[in-house]
């Protein structure tokens, strides 16, 4: 999966930083060239074929390196995902899951089976497709637990 793009309020964020840098070593550049100047950085051939391909989707909410929170088979965690693969045109993620901490999956006194590292498909919202026999699903991500 590529890099996604920033968001176009980020790139505007990004174009003005690059002007107030180049006006600060002597090249005063105007707003407008500052953004044809980062499409090019970015790769595209100017401004406007930038922000086509960034538009109006929605950013991904995911990224490798991020450390997540929630629960797996009706255990708490936090871990980090290793491994990440945009599907469905971006409506669902495969997500590869390293636990902090090993999570036990196995609800009884007498037995148990840990789990250092899971992969799932999530929806957007974080929750997966899959579910449990009582119509949980496997893994839910704490939205308010995600952190870069």
């Amino acid at each position: 999966m590529s890099t996604p793009l920033p968001t176009l309020a980020e790139l505007k964020v990004q174009a003005k930083s690059l002007r107030a840098a180049l006006a600060g070593s002597g090249h005063a550049v105007s707003h407008s060239q500052s953004l044809e100047l980062l499409a090019r950085q970015l790769g595209h051939r100017d401004w406007n074929t930038l922000h086509a391909s960034v538009g109006n989707a929605p950013p991904v909410p995911f990224h490798l390196g991020q450390q997540v929170a929630g629960s797996y088979l009706g255990q708490r965690f936090r871990g980090e995902i290793i491994g990440l693969r945009e599907m469905a045109g971006g409506a669902h993620f495969q997500l590869t899951l390293r636990f902090d901490s090993p999570v036990d999956v196995i609800r009884f006194d007498s037995m148990s089976n840990f789990r250092s590292q899971v992969s799932v498909v999530i929806d957007r919202t974080g929750r997966t497709l899959a579910k449990t026999s009582d119509g949980e699903p496997h893994l839910v991500l704490d939205r308010n637990a995600l952190r870069q």
